[in-house]
């Protein structure tokens, strides 16, 4: 039986997934119920799958506790991709792994009690990676860099996991003034993004629709490729932020928009923020740090939205705004006016956490199209002469279309 034809489908549900793991964090951070289960690798002493139901339903426990146990199914998803996508070679460096990693768990148990938690963790791990290392078939690895992808998704969900781990064990370690449970966490969501659009591109590469999009040599638009790869950049750095003001308690540092504090823009002198937090009332107090920090984001809100409208509407005529990337562009618009849009409303709803959640979403579907956008964009702006057509990517072909749209 042949089984390639179902990784497409796979790869979009292992993508998907990691979305709804990205949208389940995001909650979590809004909600600040990070905390509400303080120990990892177990919860509340038990192993991870074995938590009383009884112990899921206070302080916050069943939205952190559902985080972990998403996350746990995303990781054995990733592994099943990569043995699907690397197909026989990739049996013998899993198998490798895994080993290792059973090891590590067994020398992580004899070094005492402390230590039990991480060291079933570790080695269970390693088994299912063993296990995905044993399944039969699967032998043909997909083409072009997917293998190679595949991989790099196996590595990161692994790192994700860890620094997901650590944000706890580390929650009150200081650095400085900032502790590294906020640092962790910070790292964790932005890293988060990143694999997500990570998997996007695999399920995207792997996609029939890829496979039957045509190479147009030497299409002109390497102006509006680079008009994408500026909005994207934007893009990105409206999530480091954005990640930052989470991560620092910092989405309700101004409590009003378009205004904040009565002006365009906030005075921060220690009077000012004294006032500031005065009027707050119940509201926490906030630093000059945090409102600045929120300032730059609505900044860099205005900012992509306009790069991204703009490129947009430049692709749209250069490449017509029927073809794949037009109406792409339009999708683009449309996520960036209604990211804009629950970014007031975050505010204005008192950082609601439905609709900051939503926020996430919406930035993770940004990076992801933004992404996608400017791979598509590549491959019709390629030289038929470049000889990348079937080396890099998978399902490329020479085909050149007829006229420029």
């Amino acid at each position: 039986m042949n089984t390639d034809r179902y990784r497409f489908p796979f790869a979009l549900l292992t993508a998907l997934a990691t979305l709804g793991l990205v949208c389940m964090g995001g909650l979590v951070t809004s909600k600040g119920v990070g905390m509400a289960v303080p120990d990892w690798p177990t919860s509340f002493g038990y192993n991870m799958f074995a938590l009383p139901v009884n112990q899921w339903f206070h302080g916050g426990v069943f939205d952190e506790h559902t985080h972990r146990l998403w996350a746990s199914s995303v990781g054995l998803l990733v592994v099943l991709l990569t043995r699907w996508m690397g197909g026989s070679p990739a049996r013998k460096p899993l198998a490798v792994v895994g080993l290792l990693e059973i090891i590590a768990g067994i020398l992580l148990l004899r070094l005492g009690p402390e230590w039990k938690g991480g060291g079933a963790f570790l080695a269970s791990i390693g088994g299912v990676v063993m296990l995905a290392a044993s399944i039969p078939g699967w032998r043909s690895p997909a083409e072009g860099i997917l293998p190679r992808l595949a991989w790099m998704a196996f590595l990161l969900v692994q790192v994700q996991g860890l620094l997901g781990g650590l944000r706890v064990v580390l929650d009150k370690a200081l650095v400085g003034h900032v502790t590294l449970g906020t640092l962790f966490g910070l790292v964790h969501g932005c890293l988060g993004q990143t694999f997500f659009v990570l998997l996007g591109v695999i399920a995207l590469l792997s996609s029939p629709w890829w496979a039957r999009l045509p190479v147009h040599g030497g299409l002109q638009g390497r102006s509006e490729v680079r008009g994408l790869l500026l909005a994207i950049g934007l893009v990105a750095l409206q999530l480091i932020l954005g990640a930052s003001m989470r991560h620092q308690h910092a989405g309700l540092a101004i409590l009003d928009f378009p205004l904040a504090y009565g002006r365009w823009w906030p005075l921060t002198d220690p009077e000012s923020v004294a006032r500031y937090n005065q009027v707050r009332m119940d509201e926490s107090t906030v630093t000059a740090f945090q409102i600045q920090l929120q300032m730059m984001h609505r900044l860099g809100a205005v900012a992509a939205v306009v790069a991204i409208l703009t490129v947009s509407v430049r692709v749209g005529r250069r490449f017509g705004w029927g073809s794949p990337l037009g109406r792409g562009a339009m999708v683009w618009s449309g996520i960036a006016l209604g990211q804009f849009t629950l970014g007031m409303l975050t505010i204005w709803t008192n950082k609601a956490a439905d609709v900051a959640t939503a926020h996430v979403a919406g930035g993770a579907s940004l990076l992801w199209l933004g992404t996608a956008l400017i791979l598509t964009a590549r491959r019709l702006t390629m030289p038929a002469s470049s000889g990348m057509e079937s080396s890099r990517v998978p399902g490329l072909s020479r085909v050149a279309v007829q006229g420029t749209p």
